[in-house]
């Protein structure tokens, strides 16, 4: 039986989260940096399939770019602010070095046998660089602002409140992400009329309301996971003491 867009989405979108928590509760901080770096470019992959999602029209990538906002946020709630920086940059310098890791590999002559270059590898990283300055300037300014308007949120609220700062600093921050990587990663893309599925403005700004709609869900959805998160930490420390 197969399973519809918008159950598979849920499900994926619970076993993500699951994850997250999963790998801190095995590997800590560390294990969170790694998760950040392992997202980022399976975020950067599947954004370029778009897909039909409760009726609405979305890139597939943006679970996956939604539980980097968890995991900084674990990062800012036990670790501090400096921590959660650190991974974002982390993050960053992995999306980059992809990029042009793939450009070079996409440079080699592929042999008479090869089978991928001419498809899977050119149609996916072929089209990367074109959406990558938006990905990159919506990802680095999004994730540094969510950061400081967690911490900032934390400070007033001495601690309590952690429902608050985890999803008011995520929808403000995720949207400042949707409107930079729509208009400055696919809004040239429409203008010169190189995205055929972006054949009119009112498309346009359909996608940049059904990206934001489809973040404010895993927004609101990672809550939990966060409040699981800092139990995790609170059991490891009592269980070191």
């Amino acid at each position: 039986m197969e399973i519809s867009n918008s159950i598979l989405w849920l499900l994926f979108l619970v076993f993500d989260l699951c994850m997250v928590v999963v790998v801190y509760r095995l590997f800590g901080r560390v294990g969170l940096y790694g998760y950040i770096v392992m997202a980022i470019i399976t975020a950067n992959i599947q954004v370029v399939k778009l897909v039909n999602i409760f009726g609405l029209e979305t890139t597939l990538g943006n679970i996956m770019y939604g539980s980097i906002f968890l995991c900084t946020d674990i990062l800012n709630e036990i670790h501090g602010k400096k921590e959660a920086n650190r991974a974002v940059w982390m993050g960053f310098l992995a999306m980059v070095l992809m990029t042009v890791y793939m450009q070079i590999g996409l440079k080699f002559t592929p042999s008479q046998f090869d089978e991928g270059q001419s498809g899977a590898l050119a149609s996916v990283f072929s089209f990367l660089p074109r959406i990558t300055m938006g990905s990159m300037l919506a990802y680095l300014a999004s994730q540094l602002l969510d950061v400081t308007l967690f911490a900032n949120i934390k400070q007033r609220t001495e601690g309590r409140l952690l429902w608050l700062r985890n999803n008011a600093s995520t929808l403000v921050s995720q949207a400042v992400d949707t409107t930079i990587f729509v208009f400055i990663g696919l809004g040239p893309l429409a203008l010169l009329g190189m995205a055929p599925l972006i054949d009119s403005w009112q498309l346009f700004g359909a996608i940049w309301a059904s990206s934001y709609v489809m973040k404010l869900i895993v927004a609101l959805a990672d809550t939990p996971f966060l409040y699981l998160a800092r139990g995790v930490s609170r059991t490891r420390a009592a269980l070191e003491g």
